[in-house]
């Protein structure tokens, strides 16, 4: 190849004056195959009239260096030693004052753990060193080459995968020129991050004082910000690419405009950023450059102002920027993500030398490495685990709004968990509180929200606020553009060629659940605006095509007991009314699950607790046979204890996005769990819920035999490299053939060279980048022929090569890289082998997992301390809860927590109507009756002396008083919207909590609100449940009711002290009050200020019509509203004016209450 010259255009302000001439790898190895050597000039230039001057082919070799903190050039050796022994002193032109040599010591970012390295500069030819000149500057401070143009022709083909050493790519330097020019900024920026920088001879200190450095550095700064501000003005008054601005209607955050003026003036790297970052400019861009990712404008200053990261201007195409290095690229973008913040990864696609074998032969050849964007990145959308913090699942969720024919809401919904590439899909026809939608945010809480803009009504966003965390993404999308329709969706399912198809009709191949959803337009929408997201952020290919869809069913109410959102809440299953966090919930109290997806179902289970009966009995039969048979227990707990997460992983090698050292964990976690199911099959004898476990398990042994010498495991784990045996990839044995035939060309050049030189100490060397140095002793150096290259040495040795090992380094290289790419290729052909199975490995993950969640379950049991038992169920035609010492599970201590004994239903009444002091424990009685309930149902003991019920279809709460600011809705109005849901809802199978409900309102309104809706509750719909309240006289009205039946909390009260003792035992009875000047005065509030309260309490109570009610019902003369409302409608159908017959149990408690007068 013929020596290329690529000559820079204008430099800018502040470069040096001179053209630089530069060459590339190609035009370094032309010498081997015949071209006449060329002298090599020094890569540093002497000594300059004022500034000091480093003629280098690209600032990208300063990242090199950066990389590896100022990594030693090409004349260094790579050792400590060697450096020590280098020349003692470096020599100035013109001068004979002795110098250290310069040490470039840099900081890119803020880390104090990176090596030091060496910068120093040789003549080559004449084999003397050339002393760098530098200034003052901060040691830590990293500032790129103010070069822009240099940066556009000559850098930007050197920076590879792996960098480009000095010795591959130098700069020619005039020879003619006696005088040296002005310095370049490279030579300031390594003056500036230098911990020893030489003192400037006499010449220098003349030419630079600080005056004048003052007024050069201002003129820079000056014409800097005078063309940024030209070049870039449209950063200052931002629109979106429709020309929007910021606060317009219609403004689109996710784009930027770029006038057709600005991209005039684009070097080729500028057009080749801005190209992204216009399309994302609500994205936090990671540009790869060399062995570092850099973020430039905005992105730098995010990353200056959250993270403290070294911010410099004026280097990289005139932009701001900062960088980190790429080995901490998922450090930092886990740091970017969990600050809320979207992140956009550019990476080259190719290195210098896979580019420049590329354009072999080409007419025309690229100004720049070619770049793509490989991935985005969100908070609800990360697939790699390492970057993952929560084990849980992780759900970026799609919703599509409307209304039905009659006018009532209805929502098309689709999450999905990108870690494993589940996705799940619904649609449902709500009611006008949106309370089903509110359900399945409730349990799902999202992490990333995908909404169609302008669509969304304020009551569903208000509605998701409640529901999710602060740091949650909203992603707002065009409709019918990116939030598709459902025949858009359905086409861009055909055309993404997912699944295997002749042609776009051909659905063969596709699973079930998306079959059947064509007949769901909004669901199918709703997939369309994730889809259409998921393509955005190019993760779409390797989740949808693993076929993992389901349909999602909130309520479940045919198996499952259903737990509204509002009960998920008030009863603390995921989260604490305190803090949000998990202490004190049931999930932590019962998550002693071993392996991550264990625990993701485990969730789900306790979101939808069992309701028939006999599959609640067999997981109650597989914990009993879990805690009787050590041995079974200890197989299981030891045998899935270090297994990884498996379900993520599987999904990871699907994408074939898998690390090498991940994929032998996955090959022998399956392995080890093929290991137990055998030990579970062959040593115990397991029948009922186990025992169809692993009755169903997939053919593991089959899967697995093909893997077991498949490839060089410990290699794979030492090294990440997949090598397979000989003989099962024919291309991959034939590459490593050639590169094996050159290191033999190697090694019979240097038998040569020992034999010609009579030396045995003539050795191969690499430093750096370069590979195969001939490492010869000083004292032989003489009869080195002239036509080897001199690279590096130290006082006892140099390194050189020889034109034939030259040659042959070129050729290695080429093998190497063409190596790499077949090892890439084997990489995905094996992960393709494997996914083969997916289905099968799937399958034995879900089965390990519900394992898993019995394991847990069987713990827990055990771990409940005394009294615990296993709840018995009974079906009847009459529901009944009884509980005896029943404590609360998550309660810290056993020992100091009072037992209850809790009585609904069977031959006692339905509802318990509770009174008591404040503060006396009855939302704690309501809570762990709830609680006790759904842990019975998922099939966990209780923590109760015995536990007999029937199963409840559904739990509803409604506890203390809270308003809704977000939704507009006062305290009152969310009681009675809560109170609304039980009664449309609530059946005899129900468990209903009512706490305090009417005291949002006036005492009259709430008394008459609490009157009708217990009366209501007791008499028609039959649910079981506590109604507590503080108005003691409400038991007045419900005095002969056959299903009600008044209890209070337990008191010692101190009238002479206003001390009130709690006992926190529920016992019969109506409490005599609320005492709450009691519990004032207990709080420290002024004995003036409660004095004068309960004077005005009491005068209240003598004067009001309560006293009256209380006289009467005393007397036998009232009879309750409700029932005379009863007796009325009785007569009516009695009378055939009414045909609106009630239940027969209804008409029941109705005679009953009658009866009782």
């Amino acid at each position: 190849m013929s020596a290329r010259k690529l000559k820079a255009t204008a430099p800018p302000i502040g470069a040096p004056t001179s053209v630089k001439k530069q060459r590339t790898l190609a035009s370094f190895f032309g010498s081997a195959t015949g071209a006449k050597p060329n002298k090599q000039k020094p890569l540093v230039s002497s000594r300059l009239d004022s500034d000091p001057v480093i003629e280098t082919e690209h600032e990208s070799s300063q990242e090199n260096n950066l990389a590896q903190q100022a990594l030693p050039s090409p004349t260094t050796p790579n050792t400590n030693s060697d450096i020590r022994e280098e020349y003692s002193s470096l020599s100035s032109v013109g001068s004979s004052t002795p110098s250290r040599r310069a040490k470039a010591r840099v900081r890119y970012t803020e880390s104090d753990d990176d090596d030091e390295g060496e910068f120093v500069a040789r003549k080559t030819q004449s084999r003397k060193r050339t002393k760098v000149i530098v200034g003052d500057g901060s040691e830590d401070e990293y500032v790129p080459v103010a070069k822009e143009d240099s940066f556009e022709h000559v850098s930007e083909i050197d920076d590879g995968d792996e960098g480009i050493s000095s010795a591959e790519a130098f700069v020619n330097k005039s020879a003619k020129s006696s005088k040296l020019s002005k310095s370049s900024t490279l030579a300031l920026n390594f003056a500036a991050n230098s911990s020893s920088a030489p003192t400037p001879s006499a010449r220098t200190r003349k030419s630079q004082t600080p005056e004048s450095l003052k007024l050069k550095d201002n003129g820079k700064k000056k014409s800097f910000e005078a063309e940024n501000e030209e070049r870039y003005s449209w950063l200052v008054d931002v629109k979106d690419a429709e020309g929007h601005p910021v606060g317009h209607p219609d403004y689109d955050v996710r784009t930027l405009y770029i006038p057709k003026s600005a991209w005039a003036k684009f070097t080729a790297f500028e057009t080749q950023y801005w190209e992204v970052k216009a399309k994302m400019f609500d994205t936090v861009v990671f540009f790869k450059k060399g062995k570092f990712y850099e973020l430039y404008e905005r992105d730098a200053d995010i990353a200056h102002s959250e993270f403290d990261l070294k911010l410099a201007g004026g280097g990289r195409a005139n932009m701001r920027l900062a960088g980190v290095p790429e080995m901490s690229f998922d450090h930092w973008a886990a740091a970017f993500i969990a600050k809320g913040y979207k992140v956009a990864k550019v990476d080259q696609a190719e290195t210098l030398l896979g580019k420049e074998m590329r354009e072999k032969g080409a007419k025309k050849e690229e100004k720049i490495i070619r770049r793509e964007l490989s991935c985005v990145l969100t908070g609800g959308t990360l697939v790699d685990e390492t970057m993952l913090v929560d084990e849980m699942s992780t759900f970026c969720v799609a919703i599509k709004e409307s209304t039905s024919y009659t006018g009532t809401p209805m929502f098309g919904i689709c999450f999905v968990d990108t870690a494993t590439g589940a996705f799940s899909m619904t649609e449902i026809e709500d009611d006008a509180d949106y309370n089903l939608f509110q359900t399945v945010i409730a349990q799902l809480r999202p992490k990333e929200l995908i909404l169609e803009k302008g669509c969304i009504s304020p009551l569903v966003v208000r509605i998701i606020k409640n529901n999710t965390s602060p740091g949650t993404l909203w992603n707002y999308l065009k409709p019918r553009v990116e939030f598709w329709d459902e025949d858009v969706a359905l086409e861009e399912l055909s055309r993404g060629a997912y699944f295997p198809a002749a042609n776009l009709d051909d659905h063969t191949n596709w699973p079930q659940t998306l079959e059947t959803v064509t007949e769901k337009p909004l669901a199918l929408s709703a997939l369309g605006g994730l889809l259409w997201y998921l393509q955005w952020l190019k993760i779409d290919k390797e989740l949808v095509s693993l076929g993992n869809f389901s349909w999602y069913d909130p309520v479940r109410m045919a198996t499952s007991l259903v737990l509204d959102g509002q009960s998920l809440q008030n009863l603390e299953i995921f989260a604490n009314s305190f803090d949000g966090g998990d202490q004190g919930t049931l999930f932590r109290l019962i998550n002693r699950c071993v392996t991550p997806f264990g625990k993701r179902l485990l969730k789900s289970w306790l979101c939808h607790p069992l309701q028939d009966v006999r599959s609640i009995n067999a997981r109650l039969d597989a914990i009993e046979t879990l805690n009787d048979n050590y041995d079974l227990h200890r197989t299981l707990d030891q045998g899935f204890a270090s297994l990884p997460d498996l379900e993520r992983l599987v999904s990871r090698i699907h994408a074939g996005k898998c690390k090498v050292k991940d994929f032998v964990r996955v090959i022998e976690a399956f392995e080890a769990i093929y290991e137990v199911i055998v030990k579970l099959q062959t040593e115990f004898e397991l029948g009922g819920l186990i025992g169809k476990l692993i009755q169903n398990v997939p053919p593991l042994g089959e899967c697995l035999a093909q893997w077991e010498d498949a490839f060089d495991r410990q290699k794979a784990k030492s090294e990440g490299l997949l090598i397979p045996e000989r003989g099962v990839e024919e291309d991959f044995d034939s590459s490593q053939d050639n590169i094996a035939r050159i290191e033999q060309q190697f090694a019979d050049l240097l038998r040569g060279y020992k034999r010609q030189f009579k030396s045995q100490e003539i050795a191969y060397k690499d430093s750096g980048k370069e590979i195969y140095l001939i490492e010869v002793p000083a004292r032989i150096v003489p009869s080195v022929p002239k036509n080897w290259q001199q690279l590096s040495g130290t006082q006892k040795t140099k390194r050189f090569w020889s034109p034939e090992v030259r040659t042959l380094v070129r050729e290695m290289l080429e093998a190497r890289e063409a190596h790499k790419t077949i090892v890439s290729q084997m990489q995905a052909r094996l992960y393709a082998k494997f996914d083969q199975h997916y289905s099968h490995w799937n399958k034995a993950t879900q089965l390990v997992a519900n394992l898993d969640c019995l394991l847990s379950l069987a713990k827990t049991s055990s771990a409940l301390g005394s009294p615990s038992c296993r709840p018995v169920f009974i079906e009847d035609e009459r529901s009944v809860l009884n509980f005896t010492e029943l404590r609360h599970p998550c309660y810290s201590s056993e020992l100091d927590f009072i037992p209850n004994n809790v009585v609904l239903g069977g031959a006692s009444p339905n509802v318990t109507l509770l009174t008591g002091a404040n503060a006396a424990g009855k939302s704690t009685v309501l809570r762990m009756t709830c609680i006790a309930v759904i842990m019975a149902q998922i099939g966990c003991y209780v923590p109760a002396e015995s536990a007999c019920l029937t199963a409840v279809d559904r739990i509803m709460t409604r506890l203390g008083a809270n308003d809704n600011i977000f939704a507009g809705q006062s305290t009152f109005y969310v009681e009675l919207a809560e109170t609304k849901k039980m009664l449309s809802q609530a059946t005899n199978r129900s468990l209903l909590v009512l706490d305090e409900l009417g005291r949002g309102g006036s005492s009259s309104d709430g008394f008459a609100i609490a009157e009708s809706v217990l009366h209501h509750i007791a008499t028609h719909i039959g649910s079981l449940g506590f109604f507590a309240t503080h108005y003691g006289t409400l038991a007045a009205s419900f005095h002969d009711h056959p299903e009600v039946e008044p209890k209070r909390m337990a008191i010692l009260v101190d009238e002479v002290e206003r001390k009130v003792t709690f006992l926190y035992r529920l016992e019969n009875g109506v409490s005599p009050g609320s005492f709450g000047m009691h519990v004032a005065s207990m709080c420290g509030i002024d004995k003036v200020i409660v004095d004068e309260a309960e004077i005005a309490a009491k005068e209240f109570e003598h004067t009001s019509q309560v006293k009256k009610l209380l006289e009467t019902t005393k007397d036998g003369q009232f009879i309750p509203l409700g029932l005379q409302s009863d007796f009325s409608w009785l007569m009516k159908v009695v009378c055939g004016q009414s045909s609106d017959l009630s239940s027969t149990q209804s008409l029941s408690t109705i005679l009953k209450s009658i009866d009782r007068l």
